[in-house]
């Protein structure tokens, strides 16, 4: 994937409520985007009982919900071995088709990121310890290396990910 961002942060921080702002604003200016969310817990697929449900947990690898207006897919794949990152790069062919990605979490990696960070964390700023970390989102005041955005700046983080990632 040549166009993904990686919106990353502490738990609670906000990252969701960050990429469902993001989205629209990135629609609107024409662009097809694309989100995944890379999460520590065993995934859910549809409902417990639903038929998709009990087609994946019946086994099998590869799962998908089929209508006139979506679809959607679960997959199965061999489990990360311990201190390994995930292979944003192995998600590329399931997004051929849209101009950005952009990924909650997947914090290793040296594709771009954007933190998420409230003061009310009680830890240091992400942005001071990890890679190719181009912005904050941040309620507070923080001395950080990097372009600093207000929740409501929604416009101008995406004209930052056109600068650096769409247009480059």
């Amino acid at each position: 994937m040549d166009h993904m961002i990686a919106i990353i942060g502490y738990s609670g921080s906000g990252k969701t409520t960050v990429i469902e702002n993001l989205v629209p604003e990135l629609k609107g200016r024409g662009y097809r985007v694309g989100t995944i969310k890379h999460t520590h817990h065993q995934p859910e697929f549809d409902k417990i009982g639903k038929d998709s449900w009990r087609h994946f947990d019946s086994g099998a690898d590869t799962s998908m919900i089929f209508s006139k207006a979506l679809f959607a897919m679960i997959r199965r794949h061999q489990e990360l071995s311990a201190g390994a990152s995930p292979d944003f790069q192995a998600l590329a062919p399931y997004f051929a088709d849209v101009d950005i990605v952009v990924a909650e979490g997947f914090k290793t990696g040296d594709y771009p990121k954007i933190e998420v960070y409230r003061e009310v964390d009680g830890a240091a700023p992400l942005c001071l310890s990890l890679e190719a970390v181009i912005a904050v989102v941040t309620d507070a005041e923080i001395d950080v290396p990097v372009r600093q955005f207000g929740f409501d700046q929604v416009a101008e983080l995406a004209d930052l990910i056109e600068e650096t990632v769409l247009l480059k």
